[in-house]
């Protein structure tokens, strides 16, 4: 299969709201694989179409724009092709900034882009298709972005830090963790995390459990020093299933070549600490 797949670091002033950009490219005619458990995503297709199906069956079709939610689970999708691909991995901050709708709503959901940002997304989507690179995307794509950004609470921006400060201190955080961590009542945190995260705190817990024991097996890790982190060796491999697509044995011998390349959550920046600058209510 000929694929590329290009990352690009948002600049400082969008870095509140993006974790990265990329460019997918794929000639084949016809393209199918495996997502993991995402974060909330703005995809615009710049060649092809197709479907996903995420992880409790129902089936959703690409759109010109693609606002993906959070996912919650595993996600095939089959495209058409050429497939071609420039997207942006959101921030909770930077999902709730730009996509105005609470990430619960729409997680394992695609929402129609051009609804969202209206005929000058589509007049964007047109200007992407004649470019040729991920940087020259993103130059374009940062300023769009920026004039549309609506400003977040300082006291939500300070809960989502506290989240992504929770789920980066371990490879097996707990929840009670994140509770004596934040000054509000648990039933105000989980309404809160799923406002933004598109999850409440346990299945984040065990989202990024997850991707890091995949990660770490498909690195050659052993899989019983894997495995301490869950109940035992079939509970890791029916949460690493679910959150990844593959079981411990085909991520070492058949994963998916875009898979192999995001797993990690390191792929998409998204537990790395965003730059200071995020939009404020006045």
């Amino acid at each position: 299969m000929s694929m590329l797949l290009d990352f690009h670091q948002p600049s400082p002033a969008i870095a509140p709201l993006v974790t990265i950009f990329y460019l997918y490219r794929s000639d084949e005619p016809v393209v199918e694989g495996i997502e993991r458990a995402d974060v909330g995503q703005i995809r615009f297709m710049l060649k092809g179409s197709g479907h996903l199906t995420f992880a409790e069956g129902h089936v959703e079709p690409s759109c010109p724009i693609m606002v993906n939610g959070p996912g919650t689970g595993a996600a095939a999708y089959r495209v058409e092709g050429p497939f071609h691909c420039f997207g942006a991995a959101l921030r909770p901050v930077g999902w709730s900034s730009l996509i105005g709708i609470p990430a619960h709503e729409r997680a394992d959901h695609v929402t129609d882009g051009e609804a969202v940002f209206g005929p000058a997304g589509s007049a964007l989507l047109e200007h992407l298709r004649t470019l040729d690179n991920v940087a020259a995307m993103a130059a374009v794509v940062e300023p769009f972005l920026l004039e549309r950004a609506r400003p977040v609470p300082p006291e939500h921006q300070r809960l989502c830090e506290s989240v992504r400060q929770w789920l980066s201190s371990s490879d097996a955080p707990r929840v009670a963790a994140l509770f004596d961590a934040i000054p509000l009542s648990s039933r105000q945190v989980v309404r809160l995390v799923n406002h933004y995260f598109g999850a409440p705190p346990k299945l984040l817990e065990r989202k990024f459990r997850a991707l890091r024991a995949a990660t770490a097996l498909a690195d050659g890790a052993d899989a019983r020093e894997v495995a301490e982190a869950f109940y035992d060796q079939p509970h890791m491999i029916r949460e690493i299933k679910h959150f990844t697509g593959h079981t411990p044995g085909t991520l070492a011998s058949r994963m998916d070549p875009v898979l192999a390349m995001t797993l990690s959550p390191a792929a998409f920046n998204e537990l790395a600490p965003p730059e200071p600058a995020t939009p404020e209510r006045a």
